[in-house]
């Protein structure tokens, strides 16, 4: 478990799989910078993190991953404290559903600010750091839902695959540069987002599991980490499928379901 001296700037870190990440990688060894809106929170986590690990560095730093100011200040200050910053975990994210006849763009404003541009503020951030020093990981952590559509999931589908095909991009742009950009694509994960579904979340997994292979995907230096593959495998094949016989048996799956909750029936 031991070993990483890595420095990790981690958004989203309050809860979930951010609250997961941040006590995995202190665990192994490494000094982490946590950064999301809840500071209580974050000091909770801080206060439990040194308890079991009193060498522990660990930063609180309160912000929104939209405030572009604050996160360039944040991440600033971690690289003055730990001196460099080694992993840049973007995992800040959230969701909601998404009905047709309840059409509302602020939704979906909102859901690409927090899933889609607050990972490139902190890109942007971090990075000449990273250029500087000639290393450093960037990691984003976007979904198995980047794949295609699902019902009712508009928004934070099109986040995750904005997020997904960004970093695709940049990761050829910096190569040979010395930092390495890994895409996190997972499936369904028991978070306080999760919680909220109503629907069939299949091989749905713990926190700590997940955070577990993100960190071992990091140190093996994966180009993209996604998992369960009973689950990703599947998704990614439906690529190689017509569009329009996916959407066919989809509808067939529903059955008209999302339509009859988008009226309340």
């Amino acid at each position: 478990m031991e070993g990483l001296s890595w420095r990790v700037w981690l958004s989203g870190a309050s809860s979930g799989l951010g609250d997961a990440l941040a006590r995995e990688f202190v665990a192994r060894g490494a000094s982490v910078a946590l950064f999301a809106r809840r500071e209580e929170r974050l000091k909770v986590l801080r206060d439990e993190l040194v308890a079991a690990r009193p060498e522990a560095r660990v930063l609180v730093q309160p912000g929104d991953v939209r405030d572009r100011a604050r996160v360039r200040e944040a991440v600033r200050e971690a690289e003055e404290r730990f001196g460099g910053i080694d992993v840049l975990l973007l995992n800040a994210g959230i969701g909601d559903s998404f009905f047709p006849r309840k059409f509302d763009s602020e939704l979906v404003e909102r859901i690409l600010a927090v899933n889609f541009l607050g990972a490139v503020y902190g890109i942007e951030a971090a990075l000449p750091g990273m250029l500087a020093r000639g290393s450093g990981v960037i990691v984003g952590v976007s979904s198995i839902g980047a794949v295609r559509g699902f019902p009712t999931a508009a928004p934070y589908c099109a986040s995750k695959a904005a997020l997904a095909t960004f970093l695709e991009s940049l990761r050829v742009d910096l190569a040979g540069s010395g930092v390495r950009v890994i895409t996190v694509s997972p499936g369904f994960i028991k978070t306080p987002l999760t919680d909220r579904n109503r629907f069939p979340m299949p091989f749905l997994q713990p926190a700590e599991r997940a955070a577990r292979r993100i960190v071992d995907g990091i140190v093996r230096g994966r180009r993209e980490i996604h998992f369960p593959r009973r689950l990703t495998v599947p998704l990614k094949l439906l690529r190689c499928v017509p569009g329009a016989l996916v959407d066919r048996v989809l509808a067939r799956l529903l059955r008209g379901k999302s339509y009859r909750k988008e009226r309340g029936g």
